[in-house]
């Protein structure tokens, strides 16, 4: 099932960063609509939940909607306020830079794993944040001599770069703080609760696009953006659907994986996706690999890298561990057994 929630999250948020670059190229120009459909999708988890067999008699007792709705509130607002920096940020910047950027979220949810989640902070931890920082620093000083920002304005690379930084930062909080939420609240990890946690916070997410949506005066240009949309309404539609959908997906595995691992597992899980994203974009989208870009990847994967191996030795001290304590029980077992003898 792990293995399962990987593959899914990897799907997912390559087609859906893949999608909302499409979005973009092909005439879209809404950041609220295009906020709107990370969390949109929510929808459909309603119909999985109908269909998810009730919890059992022991699951345990459900924690009071006194606590649960404020979650859900405070998750939700800043779900949708990171969905916005992200889609921002997305129209800013090349679909590959702003995949090896976004990166940086593994180093920022290792501190949020370390303060919230009391996770262990080790070398190669220490290691892979400062490879990935470094990874982030190269690509933004090295923006102007891969033509990346040529036709964008004055500023425009900049700042979506820095509010990719910001949007992977909070991303990696609200990681932890989902992490936490089950761990002290919910105290279950269910498949009905992970879809119960997910609909509720991205129906909030999706009301704060739908305020900005309104609020911002964009609703009005969605119909002559429909009508000018590359290859018709129909493409519009799609489009949008999809990225809906693959959000969904994503943010299911991510948060099944958070239950059954890690907040920081699901992130490292995440970060496969690091060097698909670029690949595709080059292809697709005629993105520009130039020789930083590529050295800022070799730099992200090596920060990966590090993670994976820490989790190699964290499973390996634990498997020996686990081995120490059955010889243990079965040396102490022989003890009692011979005390029983000799008396």
């Amino acid at each position: 099932m792990v293995m399962l929630d990987m593959l899914v999250l990897l799907s997912g948020q390559t087609i859906a960063t893949l999608l909302g670059r499409l979005y973009y190229n092909s005439g879209g120009n809404s950041k609220w609509m295009a906020t709107l459909t990370v969390s949109g999708g929510s929808p459909l988890l309603a119909i999985l939940l109908l269909l998810t067999p009730p919890h059992s008699a022991g699951a345990g007792t459900q924690p009071p909607a006194s606590k649960m709705v404020p979650i859900y509130v405070g998750l939700g607002i800043l779900i949708g306020l990171d969905n916005l920096m992200y889609s921002y940020a997305l129209q800013y910047l090349p679909v590959s830079t702003f995949a090896l950027v976004a990166a940086t979220q593994l180093g920022f949810n290792a501190i949020t794993s370390r303060l919230i989640n009391k996770q262990r902070f080790t070398a190669l931890i220490a290691n892979s944040v400062v490879v990935l920082t470094f990874s982030a620093t190269l690509l933004g000083v090295g923006s102007s001599s891969d033509g990346t920002s040529s036709n964008l304005p004055h500023g425009k690379y900049t700042l979506g770069f820095i509010l990719t930084l910001c949007a992977s930062a909070v991303f990696a909080l609200i990681l932890s703080l989902l992490e936490v939420t089950f761990e002290k609240v919910v105290r279950t990890r269910t498949f009905r609760w992970v879809l119960r946690v997910q609909l509720y916070t991205n129906i909030v997410a999706s009301m704060v696009s739908v305020c900005g949506l309104f609020a911002s005066g964009e609703w009005r240009t969605i119909p002559g953006e429909m009508a000018a949309f590359k290859d018709g309404r129909a493409r519009y539609v799609a489009t949008l659907v999809g990225t809906a959908v693959s959000w969904q997906a994503m943010s299911v595995a991510t948060l099944r994986l958070i239950t059954r691992v890690s907040s920081l597992f699901a992130n490292v899980t995440g970060t496969v996706a690091l060097p698909l994203v670029p690949v595709f974009a080059v292809v697709l989208f005629g993105d520009k690999m130039s020789g930083i870009k590529a050295v800022a990847m070799l730099m992200a994967v090596w920060g990966f890298l590090s993670y994976v191996y820490q989790h190699y030795l964290d499973g390996r001290r634990a498997a020996m561990t686990k081995e120490a304590d059955a010889e243990c029980r079965v040396c102490a077992a022989r003890a009692g057994g011979e005390a029983v003898l000799h008396a």
